[in-house]
């Protein structure tokens, strides 16, 4: 009898590197039964506490998250009942649910946020942007660019094409600073925009300040190092540019690239009576890529190194100083979306194939693919990681859902380890309607903010902000 009942309990001991879950000092190993899963655990766990209100928590061992019985985890693993088994706890994330959507004319291409912690405000003393003063950035199809206040309000939008604003659709936008926005589209074109916010009631304004030129075909991302005053831009034309968003450094704009409106030569373009624009040229021109380039990043911790994705299945790795590819990995398909996991040393790629491949872009690295995560229907064009989390991030999917991921939440599959979500995010303009592989509601841009929540773009015509108390909290365990 007593070889039965130590069959049916293991040994455990529980740990978390959070704060303010941690257990009494006395506590030790538990004996528990096997049959245990994330809700008895999590149950165990708040009575140690003497939590009046139950805390939902997830479980890890061996760095991934428990999504089975103890007994289930031991039998596959191969461990002896008689081990005990070091199990850390964290706080579960939370759903995130739908708190506000901005409606636009036509399709929604692109979101960028104006917070307190956005990358945009980098070193700056202007801190204005407050809880509740947050902006969004939304780039249409219709060709302009519209600012949001938390209220669903419209504070500013782009000038039209007459103006000095694109002549089609804008593909994406970033804020450059609290007082500049770059965009790019399928008018060949990146634009910086000066952005100022009046006191009181007066006007805000949102006028042309530089026409950067040099792409031959639609400029379908951009990245911003803020510090560096560098952009870079990914093209359907096979390359990539590097930019200066000051005046001063930038060369002047080839008069091949100019158009045809354009005095050869010209440094400044004439757009009204009391209005004009700089017109300037890339930096550098960076070739390697052998189809249309999808999406491009900085290095998180090296803005002279860059990373691409392209239609033509590869991930790059440039020195910008040199505009030279040091590193490319293949693939197997075509790669849409870019996002870099950087503690650990992982870039995220959305695929054609409806999945997100992980690559070690590192030359040390032996396998090119780290880990796949499977659940989309249909490709994957948007990615972002979560600020608060150093496992966690977002994507964005033609099948019209976010899928929130943390990469240690996996199952086994017939081809082995796989990513799964830990949440979907679908879109509230159909109510919990199901669309055939996204039909009307396709997701085209999405990103993070820690204040503000998961915001994303798409067919719909909609900016969708979601957020769920406590995601990606537990992620720094």
């Amino acid at each position: 009898m007593g070889t039965e009942q130590s069959a049916s309990q293991v040994r455990v001991q529980l740990t978390t590197s959070q704060p303010d879950i941690v257990l009494p000092e006395r506590t030790g190993a538990i004996l528990v039964n096997t049959n245990f899963r994330r809700y008895a655990l999590s149950s165990l766990v708040n009575t140690i506490l003497e939590n009046e209100k139950p805390v939902p928590f997830d479980f890890l061992i061996g760095g991934i998250f428990l999504r089975s019985s103890l007994d289930d985890y031991i039998t596959h693993h191969g461990i002896s009942s008689e081990t005990t088994l070091n199990i850390e706890y964290v706080k579960a994330a939370i759903p995130p649910v739908h708190l506000a959507s901005f409606e636009h004319d036509d399709w929604v291409s692109s979101v960028d946020v104006l917070s307190a912690t956005s990358p945009a405000r980098g070193c700056a003393s202007q801190n204005r942007e407050m809880p509740g003063h947050e902006r969004i950035l939304s780039a249409s199809y219709d060709g302009l660019l519209r600012v949001w206040n938390m209220s669903s309000r419209t504070t500013a939008t782009s000038p039209a094409a007459g103006n000095g604003g694109h002549l089609s659709s804008i593909k994406a936008a970033k804020f450059v600073s609290p007082s500049r926005i770059a965009s790019s589209g399928t008018d060949r074109t990146v634009r910086i925009w000066k952005y100022h916010e009046a006191p009181g009631d007066l006007p805000t304004v949102m006028s042309p300040h530089i026409e950067l030129y040099g792409h031959q075909a639609s400029v379908d991302s951009i990245a911003v190092h803020q510090p560096s005053s560098r952009l870079l831009s990914a093209s359907a034309d096979h390359t990539l540019c590097l930019w200066s968003t000051k005046i001063s450094d930038a060369p002047a704009a080839p008069d091949s690239s100019l158009p045809a409106n354009s005095s050869r030569g010209a440094k400044r373009r004439k757009l009204g009576p009391a209005v004009s624009t700089s017109q300037r040229g890339c930096l550098s021109s960076l070739k390697s890529h052998t189809a249309p380039v999808s999406s491009v990043i900085f290095a998180p911790n090296d803005p002279t190194v860059a990373y691409s994705t392209s239609w033509d299945h590869g991930l790059k790795t440039w020195d910008l100083p040199t505009s030279t590819p040091i590193d490319t990995r293949s693939t197997s398909h075509a790669l849409l979306s870019l996002a870099a996991i950087t503690h650990l040393n992982l870039v995220a790629a959305g695929t054609s194939a409806r999945h997100i491949t992980l690559i070690d872009p590192r030359a040390s690295a032996t396998n090119i693919v780290a880990m796949t995560l499977r659940g989309h229907d249909n490709a994957v064009v948007s990615l972002a990681t979560d600020p608060n989390s150093t496992y966690g991030l977002v994507s964005g999917s033609h099948d019209g859902t976010c899928r929130v991921w943390d990469v240690r939440s996996t199952k086994m599959d017939k081809e082995g380890r796989i990513g799964q979500s830990m949440y979907t995010v679908g879109r509230e303009s159909i109510n919990g309607e199901s669309r055939t592989a996204g039909e009307g509601v396709k997701v085209f841009g999405v990103l993070w903010d820690p204040d503000i929540g998961i915001v994303s773009a798409g067919e719909d015509k909609r900016v969708q902000i979601n957020r769920g108390k406590d995601i990606g909290s537990h992620a720094q365990s």
